[in-house]
């Protein structure tokens, strides 16, 4: 596909004065509102224990949740089959089996409409041509992205269903929320870069470490995932010390061979990485926002200020997620205020880089990819 020369155009226009950016900002809010959603009720399936109670990946017609109770007999008799069953659940009756596939069915549904609420709206937008070639490339690339966040999902669930395990995977967990983490930082990056008014960029420092922020909160919460999936918030349950000690010793953190895989399976190292790179994300931000407020940086010192301010309480609900060993209400919640701070930090790194001015209003005759259309 050529792109048009009113796409190469449109791009040199801000984004203030490109037609539809209002409807484009929106339609991404939403999007990254679903995702969000789509996190929550993630978590609540694996805390509940329900992500392995559908067997199959049927994109299409697994949208069909059972109708019968012959339906329900046979998607019962699969799961039956599980490891899970047969060492964690064995005995349960079919009404807590479906309360365990409502979890998860909801889960994939709500995945199908993202799917959705992504593609239609981007066919018209594109059709239209509201969208700058950095913005359609950008929306190309979160399309694919999407589709192999459908594919990680699966194989995660799959690998819950080998013998011995009545879990998914830690490592095919963490690459699945960190994934939806990425897709949820480019739908942020891309509406923030769509606001109206112009926008002096950040001073150089405050501008670096901008970007850094959501760097460093996708990676704790890579490592948050690792303790989700493998369940490590349910030792070492003190703080600021674990269980007496507030550095264990290198044979406690180090216990397996090979050592490398000391990483995942190890709890205590597990929860001990989370807590260190906790300490370190909260500590960038407060040196950051110091750092903006000392400078007189404006906008983006207030942003600075938020971002720590967010990152701060995250790590408060996470001590009080650990102490109380992790309930249901304070799990997710520490999972979805991990978004909120990922989200606050995006924008602040989008808006730190600057926005241009508006001089000029400009509509492009010939939208994206239809010149052979438009010849005619």
């Amino acid at each position: 596909m050529r792109l048009s020369r009113a796409s190469t155009d449109l791009d040199a226009v801000p984004a203030t004065a490109r037609p539809g950016q209002r409807a484009v900002r929106a339609w991404l809010y939403l999007l990254a509102a679903l995702v969000v959603a789509m996190v929550a009720i993630g978590g609540a399936t694996r805390m509940t224990g329900s992500g392995l109670s559908i067997t199959e990946w049927r994109p299409v017609t697994g949208v069909i949740p059972p109708l019968s109770n012959a339906d329900w007999a046979v998607e019962f008799g699969k799961y039956q089959d599980t490891p899970q069953f047969r060492i964690l659940n064995q005995g349960i009756p079919l009404s807590d089996f479906k309360t365990l596939y409502w979890w998860e069915w909801g889960h994939r549904l709500l995945g199908r409409v993202v799917g959705l609420v992504f593609f239609l709206p981007f066919l018209f937008f594109w059709a239209r041509g509201f969208l700058s070639r950095r913005l359609l490339l950008g929306l190309l690339g979160l399309g694919l992205l999407g589709g192999l966040q459908g594919a990680i999902g699966w194989i995660m669930v799959a690998s819950g269903l080998q013998p011995g395990m009545t879990a998914v995977a830690p490592l095919k967990l963490a690459l699945h929320l960190t994934t939806a983490s990425l897709i949820l930082t480019g739908l942020v990056w891309l509406a923030a870069g769509t606001r109206s008014g112009g926008l002096s960029p950040a001073p150089g420092p405050v501008r670096a470490l901008a970007c850094l922020m959501p760097a460093l909160v996708l990676m704790q919460i890579w490592l948050g995932g690792l303790v989700a999936g493998s369940k490590a918030g349910l030792i070492h349950n003190t703080w600021p010390d674990m269980d007496g000690v507030l550095v264990p010793s290198a044979q406690t953190l180090f216990s397996q061979v090979p050592w490398i895989e000391n990483f995942v399976d190890n709890l205590t190292l597990v929860q001990f990485n989370h807590r260190l790179f906790a300490y370190l994300v909260v500590l960038v931000a407060v040196i950051h926002a110091v750092d903006a407020v000392r400078r007189s940086a404006g906008a983006a010192a207030g942003r600075a200020v938020g971002v720590a301010a967010l990152a701060t309480a995250q790590m408060g609900l996470g001590i009080v997620t650990l102490l109380l060993q992790v309930p249901l209400w304070a799990g997710l919640a520490h999972q979805v205020f991990a978004m909120a701070v990922l989200v606050m930090a995006t924008v602040h790194a989008r808006l730190s880089l600057g926005l241009g001015a508006a001089p000029i209003v400009y509509r492009p005759t010939v939208p994206i990819g239809f010149e052979a259309l438009a010849g005619r």
